[in-house]
């Protein structure tokens, strides 16, 4: 079961990084859209780039930013969109199937308390073999050991 929930923690961490890098990618790709009735912003850098112009000698040193990544068209865009989008879906599937093979979904409380029982006994069981065949690993080992120091008497 371990295991299953590791797969599930590492399926949802690479669900939330893929969501992360596709956000990023929204963020710097999508085009600017003013909603009706309202006026349009300007971005951080037409804002950075208007100050430069206007004040030339009072701008500090910048820190190097880094660099923008080309724009894409209007219809790449909205591909790459529902790419994502299905990425997304097909992750969280996987997601379900995982969490769907947990154990315990749609078991009753009493099924897996008598669950548990048979594989107590079971136990039991095994640890008796495993109990015999040490004892059987003792008889042997000391059959050995009685022939070694036979052979060591008789030289």
């Amino acid at each position: 079961m371990s295991d299953k929930l590791t797969q599930i923690q590492d399926e949802l961490d690479a669900l939330l990084n893929m969501m992360q890098r596709q956000i990023a990618h929204i963020v710097l790709q999508a085009p600017p859209s003013v909603p009706p009735g309202q006026h349009r912003v300007d971005t951080m850098p037409e804002i950075k780039g208007k100050a430069a112009s206007e004040n030339p000698q009072s701008n500090p040193p910048q820190p190097a930013e880094p660099p923008v990544p080309e724009k894409i068209s209007p219809e790449q865009f909205n591909q790459d969109l529902k790419e994502f989008s299905r990425d997304i879906v097909v992750k969280q599937q996987q997601v379900e199937l995982l969490i769907a093979s947990l154990p315990g979904l749609n078991v009753s409380e009493e099924q897996q308390v008598a669950r548990m029982k048979e594989l107590e006994k079971e136990l039991e069981g095994l640890e008796d073999e495993r109990a015999q065949a040490v004892r059987e690993k003792e008889v042997l080992l000391k059959k050995v050991e009685d022939k070694i120091m036979s052979v060591g008497r008789s030289r």
